[in-house]
């Protein structure tokens, strides 16, 4: 039988202060575990700067490439957030305050404190979908394949929360971990590769790691055919242990 297609998506964070590290960027891993956990492959994640043209070109080159692309940050009511701007050049299409978003901050806010700056987060592209948002109600949406979300941590979960049902999902990836102790990694490296050789519908990892005793290294399959990982995580557990009792550099 012929497995599904592949459900893929890519990650764009927008944001100067992510790129300078005054803000650490705490969204990828929560989408990547959230994705992976049904279904969906992230294949990549870039960050650009506040800059209209590397928003627009990386929001066309990635959503080209993609079943779906998230974007996080630059949604908010200062000048530079140009993030639902740059999505609408991208589009084609024209962008204005959305009544059905101007009623959700109104939720929020007094009519006579909505004012130009508040209304910034009201601007949505033509033709976009709102994602609701529980915490501050200023919306996301969702334009085509391209989710747009906030940057603050707990609005975009609550933002993945609301978009996770709609999402297309394939097949979820099983992960066997197998571990590899203080085994140096040039032990067991080529005949790791040809395991890998061997075994093409599995990817496999080797992930050292340092420990208060020195280094440890992980060795990780992973695949969605169940009977392909077991049995390259059977060959990986008989090499680890063919290799227990020696010595190598």
């Amino acid at each position: 039988m012929t497995p599904p297609p592949a459900v893929t998506a890519a990650i764009l964070v927008i944001g100067d202060e992510i790129l300078s590290g005054r803000t650490k960027d705490k969204n990828i891993g929560t989408i990547a575990d959230y994705l992976t956990a049904i279904g969906v492959d992230l294949r990549e994640v870039r960050v650009v700067p506040d800059e209209a043209d590397a928003i627009v070109e990386a929001v066309n080159a990635l959503r080209a490439r993609n079943t779906y692309l998230f974007t996080t940050g630059g949604i908010g009511p200062t000048h530079d957030d140009i993030t639902a701007d740059c999505v609408a050049a991208a589009f084609g299409v024209g962008i204005d305050v959305d009544p059905r978003a101007k009623a959700m901050l109104l939720e929020r806010h007094k009519p006579e404190d909505l004012n130009e700056a508040r209304l910034r987060m009201a601007r949505i592209p033509d033709g976009a979908d709102l994602v609701p948002n529980p915490i501050s109600k200023a919306p996301g949406f969702r334009l085509g394949n391209v989710f747009v979300m906030a940057g603050v941590p707990a609005i975009m979960q609550a933002m993945l929360d609301q978009i996770g049902p709609t999402l297309e999902t394939g097949a979820k990836v099983i992960s066997e971990t197998i571990e590899a102790g203080n085994l140096p990694e040039g032990t067991y490296a080529g005949d790791l590769a040809a395991i890998a050789k061997a075994e093409t519908a599995v990817s496999i990892g080797s992930y050292p790691s340092m420990t208060p005793t020195g280094f440890a290294n992980r060795i990780v399959v992973r695949g969605r055919d169940a009977v392909s990982v077991a049995r390259a995580r059977d060959a990986v557990i008989a090499l680890v242990e063919r290799l227990r009792g020696g010595t190598g550099a």
